[in-house]
C-alpha cells in the first residue's frame, strides 16, 4: 500500500514511512554512528521485517540510507529479524535472525544469519550460520532469535534468545573463530525466565551488564506493570563455564513505552524502541508507527544501570529561579534542579483540558498520561495502567536534577540515572508548561535540541 508521512517527531528516529520496532546493529563505523531497526515500509503495522538504516555524526541529527536487509532469500524468506553488528577485517558485519514461517506454530524456523558490507550501505548475505544443528536438544527452533555478537580474546561470542521446549525463555551462548562456524557453549543463566520468552539480549563486557526483555511476565508488586518489560543484570560472563555471574538486577525503564535496548558498539550508550507491543499506535494515521528513543549515556554504579540523555543542545531559551514557572514548550530539554525537594507538580503539553503530568508523591515519581490527548490502550488490566499511570523511584537526595526531554509525540524523564519513557499524542496547540515546586531552592532551564537544516 502507498503511505505518505504527514507528521513526524523532530529528533526521534522513525522509518521514512511505515512501521519500525527494535533498534539493531548500533555501531560507530567509518566516522559515523549507524543505527538499523526493524522496519516494514509497506504498512503502519508489523509485517515482513526489513532492516531500516540511518546514520548520524552527533547522535541527534539522522540521515536515511537505503534499506540494508530485505527478506526473501534462503533462511530469511519471511523476515530479517533483530540482530547486531561487529567490525572485522575492515568490514561491517551484521548478524540477524532469519525467519521462515512455514506452516506456523512449531514449524516456524528462526535461525541466525550473517551479512557483510565494505561500505556500510550495501550488504552481501551469507545465509544461516547458526542453524538447527548448532541449537542444543530441548530448545525450540521456532523461538530462537536476536543475536548479540562481540569479540573476546580472539574469538567471536554471541548470545541468542531461546525457549525451552518444555519451559520458558532462556539465553544461549555460542562462540566462533571465524563468524561462520559456531558452537554452543552453555545456557547463560541456566534457568527459566519469568516471562514466556526472552527477547533482544545485549551484553556489555566493558561495563559489566546484561540487558534483556521478557514477554508476558507477571508484574512484581508494581515494580513493573508492562506485560513486556526490560531488565538489566549487573555482572559478567565467566568464559570458562559459559555462565553469567549476576550481582544485581533491576528495570531499565519505568515508562509505558520502552523495549529492546541495544548498546552502541564503540560508545557506552544505548538506544531503545520508544513504543510497546500490544498497544494501539495513534501515529499510524500520520504515516509512521514506532520510533527510537533518544540515545542514552550508560554507566554502572552501586549495582545499578544509570542513564543520561544524549543530545546536541542549542542555546538556553529560558532560565529562572522560582517555585512556580510557566512556559511554552513543544519540544526540547527541560532541566529542574532542586534542593531539599518536598513536592513537585509538572504539567507538560497543556492546553488546559489536555496535559501530561509528573508529580512527586509518597517517595516516587508518578507519571500520568490519562489526559494527554488521544487514548493509548494496551492489554494491561491493573489499576495504574487503566488510569494511565506509571511510577519511578525518587532518589530522595538533597540535591536533585530532573531532566525531561520532549518531542512532538514523546516524553523521556530522567532522575538519578533512572528513566521513564512514554509516547503521548496531544492536540495541536497543547504546548503549555506549568511547574509548581516546594523546595529550599529551585532552578529551571529550557534548551532546544540543535537540529541541522
Amino acid at each position: 500500500m502507498a503511505i505518505t508521512k504527514t507528521k513526524e517527531p523532530a529528533f526521534h528516529v522513525t522509518g521514512e514511512v511505515g512501521w519500525i520496532n527494535d533498534p539493531n546493529g548500533l555501531i560507530f563505523y567509518n566516522g559515523q554512528y549507524h543505527a538499523f531497526y526493524q522496519h516494514y515500509p509497506n504498512d503502519t503495522k508489523w509485517g515482513p521485517m526489513h532492516w531500516g538504516h540511518v546514520v548520524s555524526d552527533d547522535l541527534t541529527n539522522w540521515k536515511y540510507l537505503p534499506i540494508a536487509l530485505k527478506p526473501g532469500d534462503e533462511g530469511d524468506r519471511n523476515g530479517c529479524f533483530s540482530g547486531s553488528a561487529i567490525l572485522h577485517d575492515g568490514k561491517l558485519w551484521l548478524m540477524y535472525t532469519g525467519f521462515t514461517e512455514n506452516e506456523g506454530g512449531e514449524s516456524i524456523r528462526q535461525l541466525q544469519c550473517l551479512a557483510e558490507s565494505t561500505d556500510g550501505i550495501s550488504f552481501k548475505k551469507h545465509g544461516v550460520v547458526i542453524g538447527e544443528e548448532e541449537l542444543p536438544e530441548g530448545y525450540a527452533p521456532s523461538d530462537f532469535r536476536d543475536p548479540k555478537i562481540w569479540l573476546h580474546d580472539g574469538l567471536f561470542w554471541c548470545i541468542v534468545a531461546a525457549r525451552k521446549l518444555d519451559g520458558r525463555g532462556r539465553i544461549l551462548l555460542f562462540r566462533s573463530g571465524d563468524l561462520f562456524k559456531w558452537e554452543f557453549v552453555n545456557d547463560l543463566l541456566g534457568k527459566d525466565s519469568a516471562g514466556t520468552m526472552i527477547e533482544c539480549p545485549d551484553y556489555n563486557e566493558e561495563l559489566g551488564y546484561l540487558l534483556y526483555c521478557e514477554q508476558f511476565q507477571p508484574s512484581e508488586n508494581g515494580v513493573h506493570l508492562n506485560v513486556h518489560t526490560n531488565r538489566f543484570a549487573i555482572g559478567r560472563i565467566d568464559y570458562t563455564t559459559g555462565r553469567f555471574k549476576e550481582e544485581s538486577r533491576g528495570i531499565v525503564d519505568y515508562g509505558f513505552d520502552f523495549y529492546a535496548p541495544q548498546t552502541i558498539v564503540g560508545k557506552s550508550a544505548i538506544i531503545g524502541w520508544l513504543n510497546m507491543w500490544d498497544r494501539n499506535v495513534p501515529s499510524a494515521k500520520y504515516g509512521f508507527a514506532g520510533m527510537l528513543t533518544l540515545p542514552r549515556e550508560i554507566s554502572v554504579k552501586d549495582g545499578r544501570l544509570r542513564q543520561e540523555p544524549i543530545a546536541s543542545l542549542g542555546e538556553v531559551k529560558k532560565a529562572c529561579s522560582s517555585l512556580k514557572v510557566e512556559d511554552i514548550v513543544t519540544r526540547g530539554v527541560v532541566t529542574v534542579k532542586a534542593t531539599a525537594l518536598k513536592s513537585l507538580s509538572l504539567r507538560l503539553r497543556s492546553d488546559g483540558s489536555n496535559y501530561t503530568e509528573l508529580t512527586l508523591e509518597g517517595g516516587e515519581w508518578v507519571f500520568d498520561r490519562s489526559r494527554s490527548g488521544e487514548q493509548i490502550v494496551g492489554v494491561e488490566k491493573d489499576a495504574d495502567s487503566l488510569a494511565g499511570i506509571r511510577r519511578m523511584p525518587f532518589s530522595g537526595k538533597k540535591e536533585i536534577t530532573l531532566t525531561v526531554v520532549m518531542d512532538d509525540f514523546s516524553v523521556e524523564i530522567f532522575e538519578d540515572g533512572r528513566a521513564l519513557s512514554s509516547t503521548i499524542y496531544p492536540p495541536e496547540g497543547a504546548d503549555g508548561l506549568e511547574l509548581t515546586i516546594d523546595s529550599a531552592g529551585c532552578e529551571y532551564e529550557r534548551r532546544d535540541i540543535f537540529l541541522k537544516a
